[in-house]
C-alpha cells in the first residue's frame, strides 16, 4: 500500500488525481449532456432543467458528510471508491437510454452519476481536512481544483470531440472508462480510520454554527457562487444559439475554461497559504466583474479571452474559499461541517444551473452575463465583514 503521509508531492497528486474524476464527470453532464439534449430537440429550458435536476445530489452534501462521518471505522476510501464506481456505471447505462424516449430514466441516471461523484467528492475533502496541515491546505486545494479543471478541460476537448466524431454513446463510454482507470490509484492507497470515541455530531455542529465567523463564511460561499452558477450552461449555450457552434466547436472552446481554472488555481495556492485568505479573495472576487463583458462576446475570439480571464479568477476563488472554509472546520467533525458549508455553494451554483435557461428566456443573455457580475458586489460586502485572529497569516 503507498502511504501518502511521508511525501507531500504524493498528497497532491492523489487529490488532484481524485478531483480529475470530478472534472470528466462534469465535462459529461454539465457540458455535453446540455448540447446533447438541444441536439434531440429539447428547448432551453428543458434542457438547463434537466441537468440542473441531475445535479442535485450536489445540494444534498450536508447529508453525506454525517454519513461518512457517522461510519468513521471504514474510513474516507471506502466511500470514495464507492461513489467513483457509481458514477462510472451511471454513464454506462446512459449509453443505451434515448432522452427523447425515456427522459425520466435518463434524467434518474445522470442524477446517479451526480450522486456517486458527490459522496467521492465529500470523502476527499473529508480526508484532506484529515490529513493535512493548515500550511499545506492552499496548496492541496490548489492541486484539487487543478485536478478538476484539468479533467473538465480534457472532457471538454478530447471527450467533445469523440462526441462531434463518434456520437454521444461513445463519449459517455470514453468517460466511464477514465473514471475507472483512475479509480486504481485511491484503492493502491493506504487510509487513514479514526481511532477515537464517535463525536457527537449534532450538539459539536451547533456550536460551530453558532459562530459568527462560521455563518459568514457560509454566506460569502452562496452569494459568491451565484455569478458562477448562471454562467455554466449559459455559455455553452450561448456558442450554441447565437454563435451557431457545434459541439466538437463548442468543446474545444469551452478547453480554455478550465485551462485557465488550473492556471489561477495554481498560482494562487502559495499567495493563499503565505497570506490572508481575505485578501486574495478579495482581488480575485472583485476583478471577477469582467463576466460583464460578456455582453461584447459577438465572435468566438471575444468570447474565448473573456472566458479565459473569467476562468483564471474563479480558479483563485475557488482555492482561497476552500482553504478558508476547511480553516474553521472542528477536526471532529470536519467532513460534516466542510461539507455543509460547501452546499451553500452548490445550492447557489445548481440552482442558478437549472433556472438559467428559463431566465435566458426571460431576461436574455445580455442581461444574464451582467447580472453574473452584480452578485460581485454582495459577496465582497460578506467578505469585509469575515474577521480573522490577528495573529493568524491566514
Amino acid at each position: 500500500m503507498i502511504d501518502i503521509s511521508k511525501k507531500s508531492w504524493q498528497k497532491y497528486f492523489l487529490f488532484g488525481s481524485l478531483y480529475f474524476i470530478e472534472g470528466i464527470q462534469q465535462s459529461l453532464a454539465m457540458v455535453i449532456i446540455p448540447i446533447y439534449l438541444l441536439d434531440k430537440g429539447f428547448s432551453v429550458p428543458v434542457a438547463t432543467l434537466v441537468a440542473g435536476i441531475g445535479g442535485a445530489p450536489w445540494y444534498l452534501k450536508f447529508v453525506y458528510g454525517p454519513t461518512i462521518d457517522y461510519f468513521y471505522k471504514f474510513g474516507k476510501r471506502t466511500f470514495i471508491i464507492i461513489g467513483g464506481l457509481l458514477g462510472a456505471i451511471s454513464f454506462f447505462v446512459l449509453i443505451y437510454i434515448d432522452p427523447f424516449v425515456f427522459l425520466i430514466p435518463f434524467t434518474l441516471f445522470l442524477f446517479l452519476s451526480h450522486f456517486g461523484i458527490t459522496y467521492m467528492d465529500v470523502s476527499i475533502d473529508g480526508w484532506a481536512i484529515q490529513i493535512s496541515k493548515e500550511k499545506e491546505r492552499g496548496k492541496i486545494n490548489g492541486a484539487m481544483t487543478a485536478g478538476i479543471f484539468a479533467g473538465l478541460a480534457f472532457g471538454t476537448s478530447v471527450i467533445a470531440s469523440i462526441a462531434q466524431v463518434y456520437g454521444y454513446s461513445m463519449s459517455f463510454l470514453a468517460g466511464g472508462c477514465i473514471i475507472l482507470v483512475i479509480m486504481i490509484y485511491p484503492i493502491l492507497v493506504k487510509d487513514v480510520k479514526k481511532l477515537e470515541k464517535r463525536q457527537k455530531i449534532a450538539s459539536i455542529l451547533k456550536e460551530e454554527f453558532k459562530k459568527r465567523n462560521t455563518q459568514l463564511i457560509a454566506l460569502f460561499g452562496f452569494v459568491s457562487t451565484i455569478g458562477y452558477g448562471l454562467l455554466q450552461f449559459v455559455i455553452p449555450i450561448y456558442m450554441k444559439t447565437i454563435l451557431h457552434m457545434n459541439i466538437g466547436q463548442i468543446g474545444l472552446v469551452t478547453t480554455i475554461y478550465p485551462i485557465t481554472m488550473v492556471i489561477g488555481s495554481l498560482l494562487s495556492g502559495p499567495p493563499t497559504d503565505r497570506w490572508s485568505r481575505k485578501t486574495v479573495l478579495s482581488i480575485f472576487t472583485g476583478a471577477s466583474i469582467v463576466s460583464a463583458t460578456l455582453i461584447y462576446a459577438n465572435t468566438w475570439q471575444i468570447l474565448t479571452i473573456i472566458y479565459a480571464a473569467i476562468g483564471f479568477l474563479n480558479g483563485g476563488i475557488l482555492v482561497s474559499s476552500s482553504a478558508l472554509m476547511m480553516d474553521v472546520c472542528n477536526p471532529k467533525i470536519g467532513t460534516t461541517q466542510y461539507s455543509i458549508l460547501v452546499s451553500f455553494c452548490n445550492f447557489a451554483e445548481y440552482g442558478m444551473e437549472s433556472i438559467s435557461g428559463s431566465l435566458i428566456a426571460l431576461l436574455g443573455f445580455g442581461r444574464v452575463f451582467l447580472y453574473s457580475a452584480w452578485f460581485c458586489g454582495p459577496a465582497l460586502l460578506v467578505l469585509y465583514f469575515i474577521r480573522l485572529k490577528k495573529n493568524d497569516i491566514h
